[in-house]
């Protein structure tokens, strides 16, 4: 392929990977009633409080993201050095990537793309760790937080409360064992022959140390607490009387069915609506503010995420590697 060809294709993939991803926001954010129910309920609201909110929000999005391009950098440092201006571009075009793909499986693509073509494949291993790590996350805090839940809401003998919680407990001690275990990933690779050519990619699972799976899951919990955060923010504003505690582990529920129901990002705002309105009916008849708090939300975490990518993948060099 001759250096115009590549040129060429080169801006029609980066074309094709924006054009899709701008489609799929406008069209969804055109027809996102929630949305219009936010703006209608922040009205009554002093505009001031309501900006303030509202920057406090975008500021955490932000933060989250900044904290996901530290943990990227410093998994991707074992495969190949990158700069941080890099591991940006990297993280946000991945963001652009997973909106219009089945359960953010772009993600990868769009962020091992501005790797070394040698090293993309075990790019895409290491950032399994650190996506692994945050599951482990939503699974322990959800997995309890669903338990807390039968336990004080549904009417259940005490029999079964103990096992809800038993089970609980043993599920989540399951992720936490396995996620400190990630090198029996690489042994079970190795024991099944038709893998023997994808091998050598996962042997980076063998060199990572207990103490850099501990600093990824530091990193990973502390991108936990920021966007957790970010819903009790809006909350406390829109919701005042809100119980904080229920309310709390009502988000921890959220996050735990978003992540165990497969969808495309874009129709995520669907899921969350449906299973935030249900669970929050216990405790408060204001469901439609909760449905639109958690579109906001939505909104901010993934939508402008997105479209800030949408710059960054313009300039990735699709065929081809790299520079740092």
């Amino acid at each position: 392929m001759t250096k115009q060809q590549k040129k060429y294709l080169n801006l029609g993939i980066k074309l094709l990977i924006v054009g899709l991803a701008m489609w799929f926001i406008v069209s969804k954010v055109n027809n996102q009633k929630n949305l219009r129910e936010f703006q209608t309920l922040v009205n009554s609201i002093d505009p001031l409080v309501i900006r303030l909110t509202l920057a406090v929000v975008v500021v955490m999005m932000l933060l989250n993201w900044a904290l996901e391009v530290v943990k990227w950098k410093y998994l991707s440092r074992r495969i190949e050095k990158i700069s941080w201006w890099k591991a940006t571009k990297s993280v946000f075009c991945g963001l652009t990537w997973a909106i219009f793909t089945p359960n953010r499986i772009g993600e990868y693509g769009g962020r091992v793309m501005l790797l070394r073509p040698e090293n993309r494949a075990s790019g895409a291993v290491a950032m399994g760790v650190g996506l692994f790590a945050q599951l482990v996350l939503t699974s322990v805090f959800g997995a309890l937080s669903i338990a807390w839940f039968v336990s004080t809401y549904l009417p259940t003998p005490i029999e079964v409360k103990f096992a809800v919680w038993l089970l609980a407990g043993i599920y989540a001690l399951t992720f936490v064992i396995l996620y400190f275990n990630v090198h029996w990933v690489d042994y079970l690779v190795g024991k099944f022959k038709f893998l023997a050519r994808i091998k050598p990619f996962f042997s980076i699972l063998d060199q990572v140390t207990t103490k850099e799976l501990l600093d990824v899951l530091l990193l990973s919990l502390a991108r936990f607490i920021i966007f957790t955060s970010q819903y009790i923010v809006l909350m406390l504003v829109i919701l005042p009387d809100l119980p904080f505690m229920p309310m709390t582990f009502m988000i921890f529920i959220l996050f735990f069915v978003q992540s165990a129901v497969p969808s495309l990002d874009i129709f995520d705002f669907s899921i969350r609506s449906f299973v935030a309105s249900n669970l929050y009916s216990y405790i408060t008849t204001q469901e439609i503010a909760v449905m639109a708090i958690v579109s906001c939300i939505w909104f901010v975490n993934l939508i402008l995420p997105a479209i800030i990518g949408a710059f960054f993948v313009m300039n990735v060099n699709y065929i081809g590697g790299n520079k740092s």
